[in-house]
């Protein structure tokens, strides 16, 4: 693969091994080695890493920041990685209209910070904001504790400049409030996992802060009170601004790792927050305080910022904190409609308790999306091995309670060999056919979604 660096003067490239190794993984702790690494400056320097690719048919896989969960930015043999952490403008903050245009390779979280300067803000929020990647959030489909109120990262993208793997240039969407001029190309984009076409710039909307935000803490002595609270809350057709949930074990890891005076013998704990106009939300804080205390809660309110920003760099700690359990983990995120939520969290407790393996759960209750963590010690063969024949049962439940295998991670390499558990044989044919017309010599992020054949 060392020719392509006299073939493309003027990118940067690596073939070093160092690099292959630092660019060979993601999250998911699955490891595979790239040909090559290529950093592009400009959507002239992706355009003409594509021609090449598709005339040599090499393998292609963009890459945010290797924040996600499923293995989608790991490469396939011989793939090039095309890492756009060098494309991290953001081009124009458009307050008249409501919309920013930005660069893939922005991380959410600066996004975030330059629109609160200016008094706007973007909705989706994933717990890793700080580090991931806009272009990785559309490619995923992200959504964050925010989702409930607010929507997910679809629900923001208007338009998408992208390049094909042949090399051609489209962009996608307007930038409008409304448009429906055939198909709606831009969501099809939106949650491809790469698959399809690599993006280059995303014009998002935006919207005004909020007034006021105000922070609860519900501490809970009964897991199941927890998930009625949470039912109850939403059919009160109270939405809040986000309602998370972590259950006794998440507690106690993150407080160990990270304490903030979480109480470590409650059973389960929420999170929730409105934001809006002062008077209206205190209301709603009221009945909401009054529905968990029903239940059976201790309510405590954040009286600062600074309280309430310790409560959320907990919560955005949960995942680095479960290490602390064992060394490894198997992570899934299952949704479930919100009323079956306390079910769910039910049968999470019993096939822990049957298999002998902790599973530990928290994540979005507020719109149904459980972050399931099977802790095993992947060094220990027998003990991984038994925890991964756990992923079908917990599928198996989720989905005969009318729920979805992935409410934010996507499908990548992890989840591919279950697609076919939710979905039928003509919708997944459906999906390869949108593939080969995107993609007709599969080279763009191969591998990913579709269960290998034969």
């Amino acid at each position: 693969m060392k020719q392509i660096i006299g073939k493309l003067p003027g990118i940067k490239i690596s073939t070093a091994p160092e690099d292959l190794i630092c660019y060979g993984f993601d999250a998911s702790g699955i490891e595979k080695s790239p040909s090559a690494v290529v950093w592009p400056q400009c959507t002239e320097d992706v355009v003409k890493v594509m021609k090449y690719a598709y005339e040599h048919n090499i393998p292609v896989v963009p890459r945010g920041a290797g924040t996600g969960m499923t293995a989608g930015a790991v490469p396939s043999k011989g793939a090039i990685v095309l890492s756009f952490e060098k494309m991290k403008k953001i081009l124009e903050i458009d307050s008249q209209n409501l919309t920013v245009l930005c660069e893939p390779g922005v991380i959410n979280g600066k996004l975030q910070n330059e629109l609160e300067r200016t008094g706007f803000f973007y909705p989706p929020d994933p717990a890793s904001m700080d580090f991931c990647t806009i272009g990785g959030n559309i490619a995923e489909n992200a959504g964050g504790p925010r989702a409930l109120k607010y929507g997910v990262t679809r629900d923001y993208v208007m338009e998408i400049e992208a390049v094909l793997p042949n090399g051609d240039l489209i962009t996608t969407g307007v930038r409008t409030a409304k448009g429906v001029v055939g198909y709606d190309v831009t969501r099809l984009l939106v949650g491809s996992e790469g698959t399809l076409s690599v993006f280059t710039k995303a014009r998002l909307k935006i919207l005004p802060m909020p007034e006021e935000v105000i922070t609860l803490l519900a501490i809970f002595n009964r897991l199941e009170a927890s998930g009625e609270a949470v039912s109850k809350i939403i059919s009160s057709k109270i939405i809040p601004r986000t309602l998370e949930f972590m259950d006794h074990e998440t507690i106690k890891a993150v407080e160990n790792f990270k304490p903030v005076g979480l109480p470590k013998d409650a059973e389960a704990i929420l999170l929730i927050e409105l934001d809006g106009y002062p008077a209206s939300i205190k209301l709603d804080a009221e009945k909401i305080a009054d529905i968990c205390e029903h239940f059976g809660a201790e309510i405590k309110m954040a009286e600062d910022e600074d309280a309430r920003s310790k409560l959320w760099v907990s919560r955005r700690a949960i995942s680095p904190a479960l290490y602390q359990i064992k060394p490894s983990k198997i992570n899934e995120d299952i949704v479930v409609p919100r009323s079956k939520v306390t079910e769910m969290l039910k049968r999470l407790r019993r096939l822990s308790e049957e298999s002998g393996i902790k599973i530990v759960n928290f994540g979005h209750a507020g719109d149904g999306n459980i972050h399931v963590n099977i802790m095993v010690d992947k060094a220990n063969k027998e003990e991984y091995a038994k925890g991964l024949s756990l992923v079908e049962r917990v599928f198996q439940d989720t989905l005969s309670l009318g729920g979805t295998i992935s409410g934010e991670h996507g499908v990548g390499l992890t989840k591919a060999g279950y697609i076919g558990m939710e979905l039928s044989e003509k919708e997944i044919e459906i999906m390869e056919s949108i593939k080969k017309v995107f993609d007709p010599k599969n080279i763009l992020n191969p591998e990913k979604i579709f269960p290998r054949k034969g």
